[in-house]
């Protein structure tokens, strides 16, 4: 796909996720164009850092843990997308509250590398700082036991 054919695949991602109302937040485009060996890759050095492989791991292990810690359904603003090939670049404020009132509103850049159309890999940059005062720590990976 193109450049303009990338940028506006993830425009209209982030326009039907950004509904101001939470019962109309629509991330079935998201999810159909996340490649099933997709990477979202959490940058920095503090507890949400790691890489999530798979579409599933994506959807279930990161973005159903950040599910558990906000009021509504999550909801990320884009307010630039640049795109060069196969990446596109995305700018974001997160406009959330979590059950015990605290504002989480991060501003994000997302990094999205694309492959025929489908979502291959997130590089997710934040602030590190916020998200662990206002979500926490993200869980440990429980330990494996040698056999």
């Amino acid at each position: 796909m193109s450049a303009s054919a990338n940028k506006k695949l993830l425009q209209d991602i982030f326009a039907a996720a950004a509904n101001p109302d939470p019962a109309a937040r629509d991330r079935a485009l998201f999810t159909a164009s996340l490649a099933d060996d997709a990477q979202w890759i959490v940058t920095g050095q503090y507890s949400w850092s790691r890489t999530f492989s798979g579409k599933e791991a994506i959807l279930n292990d990161l973005h159903g843990y950040v599910r558990t810690r906000l009021r509504d359904r999550t909801r990320t603003v884009a307010h630039r997308f640049i795109a060069d090939g196969d990446i596109v670049v995305v700018e974001a404020k997160g406009d959330n509250v979590t059950p015990a009132g605290v504002r989480y509103d991060n501003d994000y850049c997302l990094v999205f590398r694309l492959e025929a159309g489908r979502i291959k890999e997130i590089r997710e940059y934040c602030d590190s700082i916020l998200t662990e005062k206002a979500l926490g720590p993200f869980p440990q990976a429980p330990a494996k036991v040698a056999s």
